[in-house]
């Protein structure tokens, strides 16, 4: 059996890029941190806090929010600039301060109060910044009220929420990704390993590498990077799978060629459920605006259909043939997506492969016959369609009662393929089916003469 080795791996985590620029000594960081007097009197950090900066000696305007810890930052301001900060929440009183310099240790610490959550226009920031408008700045009355309490409460809890879900979103990203690594290196590991012959050696390796994406996809099942895990946990199946199966066969112990063959068909079966659900996570993606994630979305669906393809070719042939149906879909959305043409001719001799093994009659075996056709204009001396369109037109003139025509096609072929593969395994049984039909419907093959060269205009 021939294994098909996952080459290229796709990448899990999203890296923030940082490119490095000249900094202009007219620049200067701004930073800052927002926290909240709760209901009982303790200040807490203020995650997703909007901050808004504008300059006063010339028009310009900054924006950005408050991370988990309640700190925000501008990377570069300009240094002789005169702002005003304005910080507003969800549930708060907003706050503005003027005369601010952007100055990378003097950082712009807030405490707001209980409020309405009112975010301040440019107009009321600099009104309040200037003790004008006490109104804005405190909208919704007293902070001891009952009502500011609550929202106090509220924005707290709120708080908390936001905190515990970044902390499992940061410790799920780290087990999703560090399992990813694991799982990565043990495949490529047991991939060696097969090179050289250790088979049992990379069957470990294989379990090893389907342990470490298991629980990465424990850690968040919904994750956007589950996918990737997923179809390099198929890959690690198959490979197993195949290393079971070959052994097993091998065995001369009853037993134990049983109980391999059975562990074989249950990777495989696993392996294309774990392809099958990583192309039902990718597709159910919400399509991406950046052309890098774009990119990056278009390389996980592409693995994701290639290692269903293969993973349902291997299981409809070696565990359940009635899938065949669901197999050529896979292999479909597969050719739709492959765009290099050795791939694309690899592909099309495993679908076509896929067709004769699964046929049982004859409607099966000319849909068979029908690829390796088209297989057959690209390269007219492809071994593998040649053996196989024979030995599927024997399969058909069998069926049809020793028909005559149909072996004389197939002594043909099996003839040609007997010329162009003199190493092959396979040459003994095509000479034999050519015997068979010479003494069943005295049909020999026919001499082929190629076509004259055609004259020049």
């Amino acid at each position: 059996m021939r294994r098909s080795y996952l080459l290229n791996l796709v990448t899990l985590a999203t890296l923030l890029l940082f490119t490095a620029v000249t900094a202009s000594a007219q620049t200067e960081q701004m930073r800052g941190s927002v926290k909240i007097v709760g209901a009982d009197g303790q200040q807490t950090p203020v995650a997703g806090a909007m901050i808004d900066v504008y300059r006063t000696d010339m028009k310009a305007d900054y924006h950005t929010k408050s991370d988990k810890k309640g700190e925000w930052v501008f990377a570069g301001l300009p240094f002789v600039g005169t702002y005003i900060v304005s910080v507003s929440a969800p549930g708060a009183s907003p706050m503005a301060k003027a005369g601010v310099k952007a100055r990378r240790d003097t950082p712009v610490d807030v405490v707001l109060g209980p409020g309405s959550g009112k975010k301040l226009t440019e107009a009321e920031a600099v009104a309040a910044s200037k003790g004008e408008a006490a109104a804005a700045t405190n909208a919704g009355g007293s902070g001891n009220s009952a009502a500011d309490k609550a929202k106090a409460e509220a924005l707290a809890k709120q708080n908390a929420e936001i905190v515990a879900a970044n902390s499992k979103i940061e410790n799920a990203n780290k087990v999703i990704g560090d399992s990813f690594k694991a799982g990565n290196a043990a495949l490529l590991a047991g991939n060696e390993a097969d090179r050289a012959n250790k088979h049992d050696e990379a069957m470990k390796l294989y379990g090893d590498a389907i342990q470490q994406y298991d629980t990465g996809v424990a850690a968040d099942p919904e994750h956007p990077g589950i996918a990737s895990l997923l179809t390099n946990k198929s890959a690690a199946l198959r490979s197993r799978a195949v290393d079971r199966y070959n052994t097993a066969i091998l065995s001369k112990d009853d037993a134990a060629k049983t109980a391999g063959i059975e562990g074989a068909k249950a990777d495989f079966t696993a392996s294309a459920e774990a392809a099958s659900r990583a192309v039902e996570l990718v597709k159910k993606q919400t399509p991406a605006t950046d052309p890098a994630e774009q990119k990056q979305q278009a390389t996980n669906k592409y693995f994701a259909l290639s290692a269903r393809a293969e993973a349902m070719r291997l299981f409809v042939i070696k565990v359940d043939p009635t899938k065949a149906n669901d197999a050529i879909t896979a292999y479909e959305e597969y050719a739709a997506a492959e765009t290099d043409p050795a791939k694309k001719l690899k592909g099309e001799k495993d679908f076509a492969q896929l067709l004769f093994e699964t046929a049982g009659d004859q409607a099966g075996y000319e849909r068979a016959i029908a690829e390796y056709q088209k297989i057959l204009e690209k390269a007219p001396d492809d071994p593998d369609s040649l053996l196989r369109i024979g030995q599927a037109m024997f399969n058909i003139g069998a069926l049809n009662n020793n028909d005559k025509a149909k072996y004389q096609e197939a002594s043909n072929y099996l003839q040609r393929y007997v010329e162009k593969a003199p190493e092959s395994q396979l040459r003994t049984e095509a000479k034999e089916l050519i015997e068979a039909m010479k003494q069943q419907a005295n049909v020999t093959p026919e001499k082929t003469t190629k076509p004259p060269p055609r004259k020049r205009p």
